[in-house]
């Protein structure tokens, strides 16, 4: 079950060290090569042991909290991840795309067409899902369910019927995420948000698409979270970005 975190964690390089990390409203940044972003917990329990501390530490070694089950230290461990694998120009080489042709646009958006007439799950409520339950048989499954939301339960019914299921990243963080790929072996698997580490690594696992986000202006980002930012970070010093696989002959690449 942890193969898909010992991968991830084993891509961060060596020499790459934290600078700084900052435990915001809504989100967690930690800057290494770049800067990384994780959803920050909506569980308060949980405390930070080295707080004052983490600034300084091997990424490697702070990507390793991912596994943690103090929620708080597995967001910090996603961040770390995602300031390793998630700088620009890495998402770039390992990727084998152009930032600058990708278009600024979320992955719901991204895929609307496809998903017309499809049976789509949607793990986390996601704003602005009304749109897709006009197009698509849409469930949203959510831990803490809003009005016409399913709880976390429903994933074992739910997902092995679906044509396609989009999941937060924070699956990662809550360890929910090996057990929903398996539920999902008969859909199209996309992991969207700040929170999606933009790697192919994650192909190896039953995972479609990406859709997640890379920083550009670290300074501009850091200072809208710093002052309790939520989704304006999408507007400041970030791009949002989709990357696909494909199957070339006999091997899978992104695209």
């Amino acid at each position: 079950m942890w193969e898909i975190y010992d991968d991830l964690i084993a891509a961060v390089p060596e020499s790459s060290t934290v600078s700084a990390c900052m435990a915001g409203l809504h989100w967690f940044l930690v800057r290494s090569e770049s800067v990384g972003l994780a959803m920050a917990p909506r569980e308060c329990s949980g405390t930070l042991s080295r707080a004052g501390r983490i600034a300084g530490m091997k990424t490697r070694d702070l990507a390793h909290w991912v596994k943690s089950w103090n929620p708080r230290e597995a967001a910090f461990g996603l961040a770390a991840i995602n300031s390793a694998l998630n700088a620009p120009w890495i998402v770039e080489q390992s990727c084998n795309i152009s930032l600058q042709q990708m278009p600024n646009e979320d992955v719901f958006t991204y895929l609307f067409e496809e998903l017309r007439g499809k049976r789509v799950a949607v793990i986390g409520h996601f704003p602005n899902l009304e749109r897709l339950a006009e197009i698509c048989e849409l469930s949203i499954l959510e831990r803490h369910p809003a009005a016409g939301d399913l709880p976390d339960p429903a994933c074992e019914y739910i997902l092995p019927a679906q044509d396609v299921v989009i999941s937060t990243a924070a699956t990662l963080m809550n360890k929910t995420l090996p057990r929903l790929l398996q539920l999902c072996h008969n859909a199209r698997v996309v992991i969207a948000g700040p929170s999606t580490p933009l790697t192919p690594l994650l192909f190896n696992y039953g995972i479609d698409q990406l859709g997640g986000l890379v920083v550009e202006d670290q300074e501009l980002l850091w200072k809208v979270v710093q002052e309790g930012g939520q989704r304006n970070i999408f507007e400041h010093g970030t791009r949002m970005v989709k990357v696909a696989r494909v199957i070339t002959g006999n091997r899978e690449e992104p695209e």
